[in-house]
């Protein structure tokens, strides 16, 4: 116990000796001499260092009755006040480092002659943003000073706080016209009117592209075949039959003998232009590009059909891929058929 306790006493006197040279450093700084407060913090070293003495002959009592830990309650309690009055020593050494501290440094005024002359748009620039000379920075000082750094009340630029204050504006009026009033469009409900929007324009788009269609750029649809069996009924059943089968004026649609060529090209410029020397009229006035492709995609479909009384074929044989076949309105009779099949 009595060996803990004066390593105990040892450690707190090195670090009053630390804290005593710190205090009288510092106070020398302040007051270029060692001033009463340094005076003290050295009496009170003073009276740390004999009370070491005394408990080491505390230690020497052997004749005393054991009471605590192996000392005598004289001894045991001799060093405890010896530790208490180092650490009360430490705590006002502390005290006055602190109070050194916080002293604010003596500061050399800045003369004019010594402040950098700034050009003309440094000038403007520091007025724009509100700076405050140096000279004057004395009078907007916080005396707040960490390592050397001075805080300074430093007023923010007018342009930065206008700014601020116009965005503090606009989150009002966004809450409002967004989530309070519904009178616009929050994102996602712009989303939904861009892709209705844009469906429309496709639509139209197509519609248009769809009018556009000529000899050159028709192609069989099969999803026009039902509109333009509907218009082939309505127009073209009386001189071709309603199954496409000819009659005395149309040739047969369903056979593989064309006399204007059997493509769907040949076909949709059959129906636009006609021929009216051989008694096919001219349909385009009637119907749009889009409705002709329709009709065009329905005669197509009845090829290889085999309605009821089919007239006798007329033209020449076409298959598709092959070469086109010059025109021809000669008729090929029955015999001819069979031998070609």
């Amino acid at each position: 116990m009595a060996l803990a306790m004066l390593a105990i006493i040892f450690v707190l006197l090195l670090v009053i000796a630390l804290l005593a040279n710190v205090v009288l450093g510092t106070a020398e700084w302040h007051f270029k001499k060692q001033s009463g407060a340094a005076k003290i913090i050295t009496a009170m070293l003073a009276v740390s260092l004999p009370s070491l003495v005394s408990a080491q002959d505390a230690t020497t009592v052997a004749a005393a009755p054991v009471n605590i830990g192996g000392l005598s309650a004289t001894t045991f309690f001799m060093l405890l006040a010896v530790i208490g009055v180092e650490l009360i020593v430490i705590l006002v050494m502390a005290f006055f480092v602190r109070s050194f501290l916080a002293k604010e440094k003596v500061k050399k005024p800045v003369l004019e002659s010594e402040v950098k002359q700034e050009t003309n748009w440094q000038q403007l620039w520091d007025k724009f943003n509100s700076f405050r000379p140096i000279t004057e920075e004395s009078k907007i000082d916080l005396g707040h000073n960490y390592d050397g750094i001075r805080e300074l009340n430093n007023r923010l630029p007018g342009w930065w706080l206008y700014g601020f204050y116009l965005t503090i504006i606009f989150s009002g009026i966004y809450l409002w016209r967004y989530h309070v009033s519904n009178s616009a469009p929050l994102p996602g409900e712009e989303l939904k009117i861009a892709l209705i929007k844009a469906d429309e324009q496709q639509k139209a788009y197509l519609a248009k592209a769809a009018n556009n269609v000529d000899e050159n750029t028709v192609i069989f649809n099969k999803d026009g075949i039902a509109a333009g069996g509907a218009i082939f009924k309505q127009t073209c059943a009386a001189c071709h039959g309603p199954e496409g089968q000819g009659n005395t004026v149309g040739p047969n649609l369903t056979d593989e003998y064309w006399i204007h060529g059997g493509s769907i090209k040949d076909i949709f410029k059959t129906i636009k232009y006609g021929y009216p020397e051989k008694g096919m009229q001219s349909w385009k006035d009637q119907y749009s590009p889009v409705q002709m492709a329709q009709l065009a995609s329905f005669v197509k479909s009845l090829q290889g059909t085999k309605p009821l009384n089919p007239k006798a074929p007329q033209g020449d044989l076409y298959k598709e891929g092959a070469m086109p076949a010059t025109d021809s309105t000669k008729a090929v009779d029955s015999t001819a058929t069979a031998k070609t099949n």
